[in-house]
């Protein structure tokens, strides 16, 4: 027993180990087992939706905090295998098949016959079976039961796949006492004592046996984020998928969007390209006349990037499509009148 726990959470550990000081066969749903501290929940879990959504099964055990409510608060409860969890004061709870939320709901509901407008926090303290976590732009993400030996690809069938508009990759994170991620690119994090990859989904999925379907382990956060784009505005609009690559350049762009119009005023065209950690945007001027004659340089747009290209005014566009029609029209009228008159 003390092998695995040293395997295991502090959060499992005091669990498995105050289930075998009981032994006299109480469960912890019965017997509320000594107050946790509020480190105990285990490190890396990702997301509050997902935490909340998490649907509670037997043997799952959750740590309930009602600070006005001494016999419930920092104890842990388990579920028993009827699906059911009993409390002081609230009694039984169909718990089974039951999210944290949803059991955060009914606890705040059953105390508020006791306590005015009770804070009620359930955080699950030991799963039923060793979790990986599934978190972005999956089909249903959320936390998902490891039984036995998972790769990947298995796991990423089990939640569904990906959403139409997912990135073309994503990442994968271990905590250390799982050992480091088995592959070439995976980094380490000493200071927060993890292994980390990213992972590409054309390699993973269009090749035989990738070395990237790599063995799940417990704990291990999945994770990919909505498609990165780049985007068009003013002459013309659209958005543009970077797909896997880094970056596109604005010929690129134009090309994917079919050109630009006559009016869009190309040597005044500008890049905003977001700011780290601001909601501002950095102004980047662009000369796309010289760009597209072959003067300049190409230019990289990275994700999320907005290429702005100002289009003339609506007389000036007027004028300008005049002239395209009138002056060949002139042209072929002087043309026309020379032979004649030879």
């Amino acid at each position: 027993m003390m092998n695995d726990c040293i395997r295991r959470p502090l959060a499992v550990c005091t669990v498995v180990l105050l289930s075998a000081l009981q032994g006299n066969g109480q469960s912890l749903g019965q017997t509320p087992a000594q107050p946790q501290t509020a480190t105990s929940q285990p490190p890396l879990i990702p997301g509050e939706d997902i935490r909340l959504n998490y649907i509670l099964g037997p043997n799952d055990q959750v740590l309930v905090r009602v600070p006005v409510a001494e016999e419930v608060n920092e104890k842990v409860f388990r579920v028993d295998d009827g699906g059911n969890i009993s409390l002081p004061l609230v009694g039984v709870i169909r718990a089974g098949n039951m999210t944290v939320r949803q059991l955060e709901a009914e606890l705040t509901k059953r105390l508020s016959a006791y306590y005015r407008s009770p804070q009620v926090t359930v955080t699950v303290v030991q799963y039923r079976s060793d979790p990986v976590f599934f978190v972005g732009a999956f089909q249903k993400p959320g936390i998902y039961a490891l039984q036995g030996k998972k790769t990947l690809l298995e796991m990423i069938s089990t939640v569904g796949g990906l959403q139409p508009n997912a990135s073309r990759r994503l990442s994968v994170t271990r905590r250390a006492d799982w050992g480091k991620i088995p592959l070439a690119a995976a980094k380490d994090d000493a200071e927060r004592k993890l292994s980390a990859v990213e992972i590409s989904l054309t390699q993973l999925m269009e090749t035989v046996n990738p070395e990237e379907d790599i063995l799940l382990q417990p704990y291990d956060v999945v994770r990919v984020s909505m498609e990165e784009m780049v985007y068009l505005q003013g002459s013309k609009t659209g958005a543009f998928p970077l797909g896997e690559r880094s970056s596109l350049s604005v010929l690129q762009v134009i090309s994917m969007a079919g050109g630009l119009p006559p009016e869009a005023k190309l040597d005044k065209a500008v890049v905003l390209r977001p700011v780290m950690d601001t909601a501002r945007r950095a102004e980047i001027p662009v000369d796309l006349k010289s760009v597209m004659a072959g003067r300049s340089n190409d230019f990289p747009l990275l994700p999320n990037d907005v290429l702005v290209v100002p289009q003339r005014s609506s007389k000036g566009a007027v004028f300008e499509r005049l002239l395209w029609v009138v002056i060949p029209s002139v042209v072929s009228a002087a043309i026309v009148a020379g032979v004649y008159r030879r």
